[in-house]
């Protein structure tokens, strides 16, 4: 109890030294004390009260006259102070009454004022407005007049400067709205432009194309003509160390095509002079201010490889015609010279690997297309024509650094296509002249005539010059042609060989193998098929078999006139050699056999005119009619063999004698012939005494002895034993080498000995005459030892 009593003194004191605002905690104490404190805190402040309120009376006594003075005081200054209120009131009046017009005045002041600081801020905000609007305006005008990336740069300046000096007025939020549909309008109006310029480029693309190729072709003919310049000097000095002039037609092709090319110097067109790239510049600069350059370049990519695919289809007609081939051609280069254009004035819409991958695709196609389009052409001049164009189109973009060397691998697809038509054509060539040649000797009247068969074929004849004219070279016509077109086929050849990027040597040894391919192939099919016609006489053949003999002899000089025109040297060792000497002798020996065949078939025909009387007592003392007319035949036809090579005519010779030997020899055995009488045998015998003579008179020169006659030894041994009737000399040295009778068989024997066996039988009044019975007895004795010869043979054998 005791102990609160200076804790609410202390309270006390702290509510009477604190401010009112802060009391609350300390009252606050009062009651978080113990039981009882807040009646005992009031008793105290009772307490309190009292004496503060005793401490008031006590002053309030002290100062009580000194307040009752000053009230008096008051009430004597009251009087005056309503005197003074009404001066005052009065004054007011005048001075209020006085001041109205002040007051006008100063609120018209007040009202100016007020205005100009409006016009002030009015200004002000005008001044910071202005240059929005007038770049809003500024862009307006751009869009009107179509430049599209200045109105993009003139958003950006709007919206990173402008707008946001302004951004509290409505106005400003409408442009800010505005600025994002005219973005969509420029990036539409720029598409829509581009769309345009690429259907643009898709038409002119042979334009631009036709432009490239024919500049590249204009280049690589100004570098062909600076290099044979540069070679003419060496060219002099050598013709002139061999003796040889130079022709100056060269010279002056040259300075003429030197002359052009500086005349299309100031012509030179670039893909840029033909084709405004600007929309291309214009929508790639707006998608990267936009920020969709990603979106451009995969549009641009997509829709430009959809035109590669447009382009790189053939017209189902191209290989028709050369202008066919030529704008396939001019599109393709357009196409990728605006690409390799785009790719070197952008940064980034396309990229090398990107035109790489491009040109793989489209070189693929354009293999296929030429591989498939070339395989119907068989115009070797359109083939050709198709190949200056691939080398002109290959030149040309690899100019643009796509690498063309699958085309030129292709070339050589196209040069063997090529070589096939060339065969083609010349197959015909070659039947022409075949057929139209009247296969005897070249008449030559004059020494003018001599040297222009000269001219056109390698002839040499130290005998033929030593004669005097008119005189006849030994082939025929179709000699110097067949040289000529084959000279004319080499040449056709060459022109497909140029312009390869090949070597001299590999153009030589293609040179030899396609004219190898003509002779052994097409030339020597049409010399098969001209010796196989029916019409073809032995005369005929002969002259063919000439003609391929001096062609044979000829094939020397194609070789050096290939070396020639290849400039190749003679020490060259890989050089393919022509096959014309096979060719030509397979010519030779076909013709030859043929006429063997021939003949044996005239053989024949004349065989079948002999009209033998098999029965006949006594023979007619001369030779057969028929008989006589084949030796004059084979002798007049042996005299045209005179300039066939020697074993030829030896050949033809001993062929004839032997297969009218065998014809005899079938004729006397012809199981249809039952019965020979000893006269026909006579008769045979003067006939084969004839085909003796004449094989002994060396119808042909060369024979050595008694050759020729060895056709005729079985059917003279044959005939001279049954003329001489030797029979015990031919049964006593059968099987004997030396025997008289060795070529004579048991079986030819026993058949005609039958025959005559037969005739005899037939006779009635032989039967009655004893010569003629022991005779008869005589041959079947010797008939019966035949067949014991023959049947010894068969069991032997």
């Amino acid at each position: 109890m005791a102990e609160s009593l200076p804790e609410h003194e202390r309270i006390l004191q702290e509510i009477e030294s604190t401010e009112t605002a802060c009391v609350g905690p300390t009252l606050r104490s009062v009651y978080d004390d113990q039981p009882n404190a807040h009646q005992r805190f009031m008793e105290k402040l009772d307490a309190c009260i009292r004496n503060h309120d005793r401490e008031i009376e006590k002053m309030c006594n002290f100062h009580h006259q000194g307040f009752v003075d000053a009230i008096t005081e008051l009430l004597k200054v009251r009087a005056d102070a309503e005197k003074l209120k009404v001066q005052v009131t009065d004054t007011n009046r005048r001075l209020q009454d006085a001041g109205k017009e002040v007051i006008a005045e100063t609120e018209e002041i007040i009202q100016c004022r007020l205005q100009q600081r409006n016009i002030t801020t009015v200004v002000e905000k005008l001044q910071l407005c202005l240059p929005v609007l007038e770049m809003y305006s500024k862009l307006k005008e751009q869009m009107n007049v179509k430049r599209y990336y200045s109105a993009l740069k003139t958003m950006e300046q709007l919206e990173n400067i402008y707008f946001p000096r302004v951004s509290q007025y409505r106005f400003c939020q409408i442009m800010i709205e505005n600025l994002p549909k005219l973005r969509e309008e420029i990036k539409e109006i720029s598409m829509s432009d581009l769309k345009d310029f690429l259907e643009s480029i898709r038409k002119h693309s042979d334009k631009i194309g036709e432009t490239a190729m024919k500049q590249a072709q204009q280049q690589k003919t100004f570098n062909t003509g600076l290099q044979k310049q540069n070679n003419l000097h060496y060219r002099k000095n050598v013709y002139i160390n061999n003796d040889v002039i130079p022709e100056p037609r060269n010279e002056i092709v040259s300075k003429q095509n030197f002359e052009e090319e500086e005349e299309h110097e100031d012509e030179v067109l670039t893909a840029h002079d033909l084709v405004d790239f600007s929309p291309v510049y214009r929508c790639l600069h707006i998608y990267s201010v936009l920020g969709d350059a990603e979106t451009f370049e995969n549009y641009y990519r997509k829709q430009r490889r959809k035109q590669a695919r447009l382009v790189l289809q053939p017209q189902s007609n191209m290989h028709e015609t050369v202008e066919g081939y030529r704008r396939y051609f001019s599109q393709i280069v357009g196409f990728f010279v605006v690409e390799d254009h785009i790719l070197h004035v952008t940064q980034g819409l396309i990229t090398r690997a990107y035109t790489d991958e491009l040109w793989n695709m489209a070189l693929s196609k354009i293999i296929a297309v030429l591989r498939t389009h070339s395989s119907y052409c068989t115009d070797p001049d359109l083939v050709l024509e198709l190949k200056n164009l691939i080398v002109v189109f290959a030149d040309t973009l690899q100019g643009y650094g796509f690498p063309v060397n699958r085309l030129f691998d292709l070339l050589f697809e196209i040069r063997d296509q090529y070589n096939e038509t060339l065969l083609k054509k010349w197959a015909v060539v070659f039947r022409d002249i075949l057929e139209a040649d009247n296969c005897s000797p070249i008449p030559i009247s004059n020494e003018e005539e001599y040297k222009i068969v000269i001219s056109k074929f390698p002839f040499q004849d130290p005998e033929l010059d030593k004669q005097c004219f008119p005189k006849k070279l030994p082939m025929s016509q179709s000699v110097p042609q067949i040289y000529i077109q084959v000279k004319e086929f080499i040449y056709a050849s060459l022109k497909f060989s140029e312009s390869l990027h090949r070597s001299s040597t590999e153009i030589d040894d293609m040179l030899r193998k396609s004219t190898n391919l003509l002779l052994t192939r097409t030339l020597s099919s049409c010399l098969q098929n001209l010796i196989k016609k029916p019409h073809i006489g032995l005369t005929e053949l002969v002259q063919i078999i000439i003609n391929t003999t001096h062609l044979e002899q000829a094939c020397k000089y194609l070789e050096d006139f290939i070396t020639n025109i290849t400039n190749i040297s003679q020490e060259t060792l890989h050089t393919a050699r022509l096959y014309g000497l096979s060719t030509f002798k397979d010519a030779r020996h076909a013709a030859e056999g043929e006429i063997y065949t021939k003949l044996n078939q005239k053989i024949d025909e004349f065989i079948q005119l002999a009209d033998y009387d098999w029965t006949m007592v006594e023979p007619d003392g001369r030779a057969s009619g028929y008989l006589m007319d084949l030796i004059n035949f084979l002798r007049s036809t042996f005299q045209v063999f005179t300039h066939l090579p020697g074993k030829v005519a030896q050949t033809a010779c001993m062929s004839a004698c032997q297969h009218l030997s065998t014809s005899l020899m079938q004729m006397l055995l012809d199981n249809d012939l039952k019965q020979i009488s000893m006269g026909a045998i006579q008769q045979f015998n003067l006939d084969v005494i004839q085909c003796e003579l004449f094989a002994s008179s060396e119808p042909v020169p060369g024979f050595h002895g008694e050759t020729l006659q060895l056709a005729f030894i079985d059917l003279r041994q044959l005939l001279d034993l049954f003329m001489v009737w030797d029979w015990s000399t031919y049964l006593a040295d059968y099987g004997q080498p030396g025997s008289k009778y060795l070529r004579v068989s048991p079986t030819t024997a026993l058949a005609l000995l039958e025959k005559m066996k037969d005739a005899k039988k037939n006779n009635i009044f032989a039967q009655f005459r004893k010569n003629d019975r022991d005779k008869q007895k005589l041959i079947e004795t010797v008939v019966r030892q035949l067949r014991g010869l023959v049947n010894g043979i068969s069991q032997h054998s």
